[in-house]
């Protein structure tokens, strides 16, 4: 069967964490937005209509906000590298990119954005 790469997008998953290094960062839950896009392949799942020849991306999505809602992170950087670790564990994925946005981190701007990535864009 040949082979076809369909690309998931969870867009702008809004959640609340301790992220940050100043002292009140670490006292008080802040806003992230997450963007996860994954690729596999879908040429199964799309032949059977099959759940279980997908890669859940519900599963996935559960699994990222228990995370994301227990974790406490000096950086986003690392918050987005654990978050792509975690979608990269998922049987059948291929590349991952995970963006986590932290709004109003910095004065005079609407967010600070970090992308981890594997895609080749």
């Amino acid at each position: 069967m040949k082979k076809k790469l369909a690309e998931v997008e969870i867009h702008k998953l809004r959640l609340r964490t301790i992220i940050g290094f100043k002292d009140w960062e670490r006292e008080k839950l802040q806003d992230v937005v997450i963007t996860i896009r994954f690729k596999y392949d879908a040429a199964e799942a799309a032949r059977t209509d099959r759940v279980e020849h997908a890669v859940d991306y519900k599963t996935i999505t559960k699994k990222v906000i228990r995370f994301v809602e227990e974790s406490k992170f000096f950086l986003i950087e690392a918050l987005a590298e654990n978050i792509y670790q975690i979608v990269h564990a998922f049987d059948g994925v291929e590349a991952a990119c995970v963006v986590v946005e932290k709004p109003n981190a910095l004065r005079f701007c609407d967010n600070v954005m970090v992308k981890i990535s594997d895609y080749n864009e």
